[in-house]
Order: structure tokens, then C-alpha cells, then sequence
């Protein structure tokens, strides 16, 4: 009886949300002026600090809901100093040039491929019109303007700005398509800001045990499978340290004594 009463309940709640994501989508099409309903959204950020370990995300939601079978990271190696137009435009041509490739060809015989062929019903950067501006750019080089619709979304005023056109669009305040673009760009923010402090932690890792004569890549990385983490490394003895296969005595008495 109680497992019935909760699937009711829950039944409920899945359609209020369903009916919901239905209204999100519809008031997107309608404010947009997009021929179809967006049942595919692509939300794209960039996070860095002064330009260090700069990072771009994807997120993907479907039916207004997040796939996150989808997500992907982008680590920026053609910028640099901070320049988050340069690295928004070096994000989308990689995700864009990796849809070429598995609408290709070239995509047989390819594993983790096949993902990147679906284009989005509307692609979203987080940032005003010189983020606009860079995706239409290189939706251009694509050959994809005429076929993604794209959108920029920018914080302050949650004004959105679209294609040749000057004035933003500003949903109600209440409006579900509002709700979703926020969630939308939230999330790719999140998912970049994630991702930027796992690099900026292994980059601190890295450095400190790279300083300990001995000790290079090959080595820093047979430690931390070892121990799992730095400070589980300046925990351990030297006879710990030295029961490390690859890692001589003397080694291990310059990590302990550095460390």
C-alpha cells in the first residue's frame, strides 16, 4: 500500500514536471523565434584565474532535463594569458570539428565518436554579445549558422542576445524558458568551475613533488596510484615510501625530508 501511495505521488510529480519542461521549451521557441522547440540544448562556459589552467565545458539538456552522458571538458591550449573570447572560440571549433569528423568518414572504426554528431536546436555561451559574436563566428566557419540556432546569455539583467539582432530579449521572471536557460548556464558553469580546480589541484601536486630530487612524471605518478593523494605521501614513513616499486631508498628519504 505504501509503495503504491508513492508511486502515485511520484507519478504526480513526474508530470507537473514533464508539463513544466513542455512549457520551458515552448516559451523558448516562442521568445526565440525558433522554428522548433529546443529539444537539444548545448550551454557552453569558460573558467580560468589570471589566465591558468583554463578550462571551457559543454553541458547537454534534453527535453529540458540533463544529460550528463554528454558533458565534456575542454582543457585550452591555444590561448594564452586570460582571454576568454579566444577560448570560447577555440572550444566550439573543437567541438564542431569533432562533429565533422564523426559525420565523416573518418568516424569508422573510432570509439567516443559518435556523440559528437548531434547538433544542437539551440547552443548557449554564457556572456553577452562578444561571446555571441565568437559562436557566430564559428558557426560560420562550420557552415552551421543557418542550421544552430544560437544564443547569449549574459548575467546581470538575464538579458539574452541573439543574431542581428541589437535589442535583448528578456523573458518574465516567472517564465519556465527563463528557468531552464538559467539552469542551463548554471550548470556549465559548475561543470567548468569543477574542472578548473581539479586541474589547479593536480598543477599543485605536480609541482610539489617534482621539486623532490628524484622525483619526475613517471615517479609522481607511482606515488599517487600508491597513496592517492600528497598529503597521504607526507603521512607515510621512508620505509612506506621506499616499499614503492620504482622508488629507491635515497629517493624516498629526499621525499620524506622535502615534503
Amino acid at each position: 500500500a505504501n509503495a503504491s501511495e508513492t508511486l502515485a505521488a511520484l507519478r504526480t510529480q513526474w508530470q507537473s514536471d514533464a508539463h513544466k519542461h513542455e512549457q520551458a521549451l515552448a516559451d523558448l521557441q516562442e521568445a526565440l523565434g525558433l522554428e522548433k522547440a529546443p529539444v537539444r540544448i548545448e550551454g557552453y562556459d569558460i573558467s580560468t584565474i589570471q589566465g591558468q589552467q583554463t578550462v571551457g565545458s559543454m553541458v547537454v539538456f534534453v527535453h529540458a532535463v540533463p544529460r550528463k552522458s554528454d558533458y565534456r571538458r575542454f582543457n585550452v591550449r591555444g590561448v594564452e594569458g586570460q582571454d576568454d573570447y579566444a577560448s570560447m572560440k577555440e572550444v566550439l571549433q573543437r567541438r564542431f570539428r569533432r562533429w565533422q569528423i564523426a559525420t565523416s568518414d573518418e568516424a569508422l572504426g573510432k570509439r567516443d565518436i559518435k556523440g559528437w554528431a548531434k547538433l544542437p536546436d539551440l547552443l548557449i555561451v554564457d556572456g553577452g554579445k562578444g561571446q555571441l559574436s565568437v559562436a557566430i563566428e564559428v558557426l560560420q566557419s562550420f557552415d552551421l549558422l543557418d542550421r544552430v540556432p544560437v544564443a547569449g546569455l549574459a548575467k546581470e539583467r538575464e538579458e539574452i542576445f541573439l543574431p542581428g539582432q541589437s535589442k535583448a530579449v528578456i523573458l518574465p521572471r516567472r517564465s519556465q524558458g527563463l528557468y531552464l536557460v538559467q539552469r542551463v548556464r548554471d550548470e556549465a558553469h559548475r561543470f567548468a568551475v569543477t574542472h578548473h580546480r581539479q586541474r589547479r589541484r593536480s598543477a599543485g601536486v605536480a609541482s610539489q613533488l617534482d621539486s623532490v630530487p628524484g622525483v619526475g612524471p613517471v615517479r609522481r605518478k607511482k606515488l599517487l596510484k600508491a597513496f592517492g593523494s600528497l598529503d597521504a605521501i607526507r603521512m607515510a614513513s621512508v620505509e612506506e615510501i621506499d616499499a614503492v616499486p620504482g622508488i629507491p631508498l635515497n629517493v624516498a628519504m629526499a621525499i620524506k625530508e622535502h615534503l
